[in-house]
């Protein structure tokens, strides 16, 4: 399926399905006046379609997995890996307690090189968190990529913690004034 959205008609488009306003408690624990759920944007075919195929252009020829965290930005793995034709991995928040009781879904071996995807980012605490425990278990991090900087610290905490920080689009990009 080929997409033929502009840069601007994406970040339109997630905006209009996405922006809701009002009063809204954060994953970070701060407050704001408006709220990006990402799930309205990443359940439309033609935003994944587009965003998995702008995810690919950040993909560099060191690159050899997609990382996606649970929930949101397993459906950017998988759309950027059907993009790029890259393999991706699902990355869970906690280690399952059953099965294969693993917190990595998929092949990843020590000394692969992952970029990670990730969907609306506040402070990037949690992203920081998937990435040390990839580094952990020997997978080199090039690059984190969000769909969404809010524009709130983000940046700045995950190239503190020693990444590479790339974002889609910016909430000034959406056309949202805080």
């Amino acid at each position: 399926m080929q997409n033929n959205m502009t840069r601007q008609q994406l970040a339109q488009r997630i905006a209009e399905v996405s922006l809701l306003r009002g009063e809204f408690t954060l994953r970070s624990g701060r407050k704001s006046n408006y709220y990006l759920d990402k799930y309205r944007f990443e359940t439309q075919g033609d935003v994944l379609v587009a965003l998995g195929q702008l995810f690919a252009q950040h993909i560099t020829p060191r690159t050899q997995r997609i990382a996606g965290a649970e929930l949101g930005a397993v459906p950017l793995a998988a759309a950027t890996s059907m993009a790029s034709g890259l393999p991706c991995v699902y990355l869970r928040n906690q280690k399952k307690e059953y099965g294969t009781n693993k917190q990595v879904e998929g092949v990843l071996n020590p000394g692969d090189v992952v970029m990670i995807v990730e969907d609306v980012l506040t402070t990037g605490g949690q992203v920081i968190e998937a990435a040390t425990m990839l580094q952990k278990m020997g997978v080199e991090v090039e690059k984190i990529v969000a769909v969404i900087d809010r524009q709130e610290g983000a940046e700045q905490n995950i190239k503190q913690a020693g990444f590479n920080f790339q974002a889609l689009f910016t909430t000034q990009d959406l056309g949202i004034v805080k």
